[in-house]
Formats: structure tokens, sequence, C-alpha cells
């Protein structure tokens, strides 16, 4: 049975039915308020939006000649001595966040193969929602400012959020096979940036009336997206009758086999072809953890990955803090101008994985950007102080670290996660993308209270530095991938050289 398109013939997209569009944008918006990811990212950017208010609120009122309350109210809120600590303990809350995040997306990867992905990534949606509104919205309106509570509430709020990220890619990965994944995870794995504008945005237009009423807003709206979750996802094809990808996908193995494939010699290639065609099309028990980490690419770009997310989720925590801190811009001002690096990210994953489509190949694409990024971080740690010219640098610096970012946590670990050593068995993919994004998000972690760390004692333009190594490191990590997806490259060449 063939999926009834909604594009024209003949084109690229003429292979995707109006199911997949609907999928594309639930799976789209769900990852955006959860957290970060479209409904999920903008509660996490509100956050990061909002630490200066949050800490002139904890600050006492002899260091803070910017808000004036009552004296019965500081003395009940003034959590730390100084601007200092209390932005020590916003990195820490950062910190805690992604530990937490890290270690659920490990947990959420085995549950999301074994369970209803639509009730995994609606619970997890709602649930988050209302320990975003206990945390910014309820605490602020009782005037009950307490660490411990925040560092739980925090705690909780990771655990819950790292539900969305290992099922969104595999619900992507259930409805998108191989063929133009690339260009497609591209630019779905905008949600993130996607969220972090929607979060901005918010988080500014009624930042005037308290920082509260941000988490309120962002709150809502994650809540309202997990009941459209729970009630308008479709995991999968096979739940309206539908062929699934394998059966797609082996369907045009028949016609397109060779390039499928990628191998370059046909009789290397037939093996491989008998041997496809001999499988049972049962439905294979999902794989263990252990096994999910032996896949072959897994540990090189989850390695990769956490020095990667470190950079990116560092520029997506501290970014607004920074133009407010160093430039002295007002605050909802630095909110707005920190979406430029959303954009770069949106535009970079998508044209990047275009492109990686066509080599097919993702590693040399990937070292490339990355090369390109060292270069952008050296030249946007020395923007002058004018705001065109900042965005500028900063969309550049987008470009090249929130593409590769995107790139690796949906396309490469969709990939992974679709190898041809357990083809035929979904119960791996959402796995897979829990170890690559749960290694990120330790690095993330970590990443967060070193930002704070040195930018206390040693300075902002040190912590571009740090960047710089970060960087460094996720090429060296990736590197025998990349020399291993050249020569191929290069053989394929040739071999198309000798055809002619």
């Amino acid at each position: 049975m063939a999926w009834p398109s909604v594009f024209p013939r003949g084109t690229a997209l003429s292979r995707f039915s109006h199911h997949h569009v609907v999928v594309f944008l639930l799976t789209f918006f769900s990852f955006s308020l959860f957290c970060s990811y479209s409904l999920l990212h903008a509660s996490r950017k509100t956050f990061s939006n909002v630490k200066v208010s949050i800490s002139k609120q904890w600050t006492p009122n002899a260091f803070n000649t910017t808000l004036e309350l009552p004296v019965e109210i500081w003395s009940s809120n003034h959590l730390f001595p100084n601007t200092e600590e209390a932005t020590l303990f916003l990195g820490m809350l950062d910190t805690i966040f992604l530990f937490s995040y890290a270690v659920g997306l490990f947990i959420s990867g085995i549950v999301g193969d074994r369970l209803n992905l639509r009730w995994v990534l609606s619970f997890g949606m709602c649930s988050s929602a209302l320990v975003v509104f206990v945390f910014g919205t309820l605490t602020e309106w009782l005037h009950f400012y307490n660490r411990w509570l925040y560092c739980c509430l925090w705690i909780v709020n990771g655990l819950l959020q790292s539900t969305g990220w290992p099922c969104v890619v595999t619900v992507m990965g259930n409805w998108f096979g191989k063929n133009g994944r690339g260009v497609v995870f591209g630019l779905w794995s905008a949600c993130a940036s996607v969220g972090n504008i929607l979060g901005a945005c918010l988080a500014s237009s009624v930042l005037q009336y308290g920082y509260e009423y941000a988490f309120l807003v962002t709150a809502s709206v994650q809540f309202a997206g997990g009941i459209v979750i729970f009630f308008g996802l479709l995991v999968s094809p096979e739940e309206i009758g539908l062929p699934g990808i394998e059966a797609e996908e082996n369907f045009e193995e028949d016609s397109h086999r060779p390039l499928i494939n990628g191998t370059e010699n046909e009789d290397e290639y037939e093996p491989n072809y008998s041997i496809q065609e001999s499988r049972t099309v049962a439905q294979v028990k999902a794989i263990s953890f252990y096994q999910a980490c032996c896949l072959p690419g897994v540990i090189p770009y989850s390695l990769a990955y956490a020095c990667l997310k470190l950079v990116n989720y560092s520029f997506f925590f501290w970014l607004p803090f920074y133009l407010s801190n160093n430039f002295r811009w007002k605050e909802a001002e630095a909110d707005q101008l920190s979406i430029w690096y959303d954009v770069g990210g949106i535009i970079g994953g998508t044209l990047q994985g275009f492109i990686s489509d066509i080599l097919q190949k993702r590693a040399p694409v990937l070292a490339l950007s990355l090369i390109l990024a060292i270069g952008s971080l050296v030249g946007y740690s020395r923007s002058p102080n004018n705001k065109s010219i900042n965005a500028l640098l900063m969309t550049v610096t987008g470009f090249f670290i929130g593409g590769p970012s995107n790139m690796i946590s949906s396309a490469i670990s969709a990939d992974l996660g679709r190898q041809e050593l357990i083809q035929g068995s979904r119960e791996a993919l959402a796995t897979v993308t829990g170890i690559v994004d749960g290694t990120g998000s330790i690095g993330a972690a970590v990443g967060q209270y070193l930002v704070s760390l040195i930018q206390d004692n040693l300075g902002w333009m040190w912590v571009f530095y740090f960047f710089i190594l970060m960087t460094s490191c996720t090429i060296l990590f990736i590197s025998p991938l990349i020399v291993r997806e050249i020569i191929s490259l290069v053989q394929r060449r040739q071999a198309h050289i000798l055809s002619e």
C-alpha cells in the first residue's frame, strides 16, 4: 500500500503524505515547549532569559539598587549576600538540571523503546509544565524562597523533560527513512532553536510584570502542548495501516540498490542484498543498553556530542546574561538579541543536513563546520559594543556550532539507531538517542558550572578559550570517522571517474 502524497508528483517531497506533515509538526512543537525543543525548549529558555531578574530578587537591598521592595520581603528572600554568589547558584541549577536530564535520557531511551511513545511524551510535557509553574511562579506568589526546594524541583524537571528527545526522534525515525533524512531532520531539529526564540519572545513580552509571569506563560503553553500530543500524535505509519519505514526502504533498495547501500562495487553489494532479502520481518526484541553502546559510531559521537553540547548549551543558558553583564544592555534587549544565535542554528542544521544527504556522509560536513566554528568563536569573543555587529557574529557562531549540534542529536542519532546490524528492530532508536543525548547532557552539565566558575575568576574571554578547546575536542573524538568517510568519498569519486 503506497502513501498518498500531498506534494506534486516528481518533487523531492512527493513521497511524504499528510500524515508525515502532521507528525513533523507535532513532534517539532512538542519538544519546543517541553523545555528546550519548541514546547520543551521554551520553558528552559525562560529560565536563562530571566537570570538577571532572579539574581536581583535573591540579592539583599544593600547590593541591589534596582528593586524597591519592603524590608520584610528582603529579610525572607535574600538567599545570597551578593550577586556573584547568586550567579554561581544559578550556574549550579543549570548543572543540576542537566545532570538529572542526562540520567533521565539514559532511562527514557530504554522506556521509550518499550512503552507507548505518545503516553511517555505527553506525561513528560504536562508534568514538567507543572514543575516549572511551581518553581518560577508559585514560589514567587507565595514569597517562599528556599535553595533546597529550587534544587529538588529542578532535578525533577530535568528527569521529566528527558522523556522528550528520545521519544520525538524515534517517532520521526518511524516516519522518515534514510533518504533525505539529513535535510528533514536538520530542518526538524530546529525545534530547539524555535523553542529558544519562542521562550525569549514570551519572556521578554511579560518580564516587565515580573519574572514569575514569564514562567507562567511558558508553562501554560507547554501543558497545552502535552494535551495536543496525547490526542493528536501518530507514533508510526502502522497505526493507520500504512507500511513501515523498513518496507518502504526495502522497496527503494530494489530500484536504487547501489545508491542506498552506499557501496561502489556491485560485487560487494550483492551478498549483503541477498542476506537482507532472507531476513524475516518479524518484530525484533528491544536491544540492551550495552548492545546499543557497542553499535559502530555510538561511543565516538556520544563523546563528541558531550563536548559540543557543552558549548551549545552554554550559549543557550548564558548568552542573555553575558550580553547584559558584559555590554550592560537591558535584559529584555539581551533576550531578543540572543535569538540570532538560534536563527544561525536553524539555517546551519538544515543546510548542513542537505549537504550531508548529497554526499551521503555526515562526518566530513561536521568537521568543516566545526573548524570554521573555532574561527567564529574567536571573532565573537572580540565583538564590539554594537548590537548589529554582535547579532551578525552571533548568527555566524550559531550556524557553525548549533548546526552540527542539531545534526548529531537528530539525523546522526537516527542513522546510528537504524544501522543494518539492527535493521528490523525499531526498539533501538530511542535507546541510542538516549545514549548520545545523555552523554552530551553530562558534558553540558559539567560545562555550566565551569562557565560560571571561569567567568567569576578569569573573565568572559577565558570562557571563550574554553569553548574553543571543547570544539577542538569534538573534532578529535570523531576524527577516525572523518578520515574513514573522506577516504570513502575519494574512492567513490575515483570509481565514478573510471566508469566514465
